[in-house]
């Protein structure tokens, strides 16, 4: 805020500095986050990324020709009005606005050798994310909330994948010199930097009056459309506010031994998976939309290889989104990859056969060469056995969490 601002009214300045610049505890963050998607599941609609990342990196492919040869079909919809990529670019739209009121917003150029990593990171985690049928949110966190096994599958793959990840990229710090030098962070004026909070508050304006707009559109989808522009906004916004990011949850134990963002997601997960069991009893929202059909091979399989990536992209795909918006170049060039070799992965691994579905199939859950749709209740008779087993798992990973903190057996620094 603005410092005669400051001095003349401090009880304000200090409830800004609490609300929009200090950081927010991750736990705080966490119930919020799934207090968000529980929100969006009630008027039918689901949190999912990689899907609008597909988007993009199919409208890539159309550009550059590659469409016809892989077999994408022509998009029938714009990028604000599919709605996944409406959703990720509202959620950037939300941590840039974040970034701003904060004051974090920062252009940051990293060493050349970043951004081969993030090259290949964001590739791998295109590859497994086109086999797991999402990222970390639609591969991991919204299947285990739908009580899928798929989930806790590519949960699996994840820790296998990052702690792979981490070993080989330790050997590159010891082995690799080629574009390690960090170059000369870009300036921004003070001038600017006064501005950010007034900037970030027009963008708020405009993304509430952007919503209500839709909102009270005669047209059904524009309609339903302005949820998607407000929950992205604040998914985007609570994520910055927190640092929320999956691939530190999975991670982080394995690097330094600390815990805190992984205990976040698993409070997420304990808060959310029974309160979504709520809205599946009520028939409120069909929990197969977001359940991918890929238990368990490919789930584990995507999970592994998405998990190595996300090591050396630094980030995972909500992660990068809300990096990018406060202005890290390395995740702009991993998200660009992950769009554009996501792309070709999905529609490659579809003409192979392996993620089409089987059309020939007559339950009610679809089946794909790689796995099928799994939902636990089904499988066990019950919501009993199933969400027994779900916070089982939590308590087993907190468990072992909580005793690599104090021991540090875990990690491979």
């Amino acid at each position: 805020m603005n410092s005669k601002l400051q001095t003349r009214f401090p009880g304000l300045a200090e409830d800004w500095k609490k609300v929009f610049v200090d950081e927010w505890s991750p736990y705080f963050g966490a119930v919020l986050l799934v207090l968000i998607i529980l929100a969006l599941m009630t008027t039918g609609q689901f949190w999912g990324i990689f899907g609008g990342v597909k988007y993009w990196g199919d409208r890539l492919n159309a550009a550059i020709g590659l469409a016809p040869l892989l077999g994408i079909a022509e998009a029938k919809d714009g990028f604000l009005t599919h709605r996944m990529s409406l959703m990720n670019i509202l959620l950037v739209l939300g941590a840039f606005t974040a970034a701003l009121l904060s004051g974090q917003f920062q252009p940051n150029r990293a060493p050349k050798l970043e951004y081969v990593w993030g090259a290949l990171g964001g590739s791998a985690m295109g590859i497994g994310a086109a086999l797991a049928g999402g990222c970390t949110a639609g591969g991991f966190f919204n299947p285990v909330v739908h009580s899928s096994p798929a989930g806790w599958a590519m949960w699996a793959g994840l820790l296998a994948g990052a702690w792979v990840g981490l070993k080989v990229l330790l050997w590159t710090l010891d082995h690799v010199e080629w574009g390690t030098a960090a170059p000369a962070p870009l300036p921004v004026s003070p001038g600017l930097r006064r501005l950010y909070p007034v900037l970030g508050l027009a963008l708020v304006v405009a993304v509430v009056a952007w919503s209500a707009t839709w909102w009270a559109s005669p047209e059904k989808q524009t309609a339903s459309r302005a949820i998607t522009v407000a929950a992205g906004f604040a998914l985007g916004f609570v994520i910055h506010r927190s640092r929320l990011c999956f691939a530190r949850s999975i991670r982080e134990p394995f690097m330094t031994a600390e815990g805190t963002m992984t205990k976040a997601v698993i409070l997420a997960l304990a808060v959310g998976m029974p309160l979504a069991a709520l809205l599946f009893r009520a028939k409120v929202i069909d929990p197969y939309v977001a359940i991918p059909p890929t238990f368990w091979i490919g789930s584990l399989v995507g999970g592994v290889i998405f998990g190595f990536g996300m090591v050396f992209a630094g980030g995972c795909a909500s992660g990068a989104l809300w990096r990018m918006a406060e202005g890290h170049a390395k995740l702009w060039v991993a998200m660009v990859f992950f769009a554009w070799v996501g792309s070709i992965a999905a529609a490659l691994f579809k003409k192979l056969g392996l993620t089409a579905i089987d059309e020939t199939n007559v339950e009610t859950w679809e089946v794909t060469g790689i796995g099928r749709q799994a939902f636990l209740p089904e499988m066990l008779g019950g919501w009993g056995a199933a969400l027994a087993i779900g916070f089982g798992l939590l308590a087993f990973w907190y468990a072992v969490v909580r005793w690599n903190e104090t021991t540090e057996k875990l990690t491979v620094l």
